[in-house]
């Protein structure tokens, strides 16, 4: 082989190399499945998106005059699994009313460790049965 040869290859190397060791891991990455409380704990300090609700049953600490960037709960999987969430952040909005949580971040000890919360609120748009039924009714008639 000509040395031009391997310096071409030996670059091509270096340069697969460096664009591997960019790909996102940790806290950054997109490729994060969706996990339960049970397997959050199985991938303890590793960071997951935790698929919850709130727990309503349980009381929620967020005092906004004495720290406003502090948010405690707990949060309930849909195969029963409870975690305590520390977010330290503001409360988002409508908080209550979500139907969904997807929280990004890590288990801690026996806490999951919140650092994003996206919320799936109940849709304003959604119409009561009943009133779509009397509509059809009496537009039919």
């Amino acid at each position: 082989m000509k040395k031009v040869n391997i310096v071409f290859l030996l670059l091509i190397t270096a340069a697969i190399a460096v664009l591997i060791s960019l790909l996102p891991y940790g806290e950054s990455s997109t490729m994060s499945t969706y996990e339960t409380v049970g397997t959050a704990f199985e991938k303890a300090g590793k960071f997951v998106h935790l698929v919850a609700q709130l727990d309503k049953s349980k009381p929620i600490e967020y005092d906004a005059i004495k720290n406003p960037n502090y948010l405690s709960f707990t949060a309930i999987d849909s195969l029963g699994g409870t975690v305590k969430v520390i977010y330290r952040n503001a409360k988002p909005d409508n908080f209550e009313h979500s139907e969904r949580l997807v929280m990004k971040g890590k288990i801690v000890g026996n806490e999951f460790d919140c650092k994003e919360i996206l919320m799936k609120c109940p849709s304003k748009y959604t119409d009561n049965k009943s009133k779509i039924e009397q509509s059809v009714t009496n537009n039919t008639k």
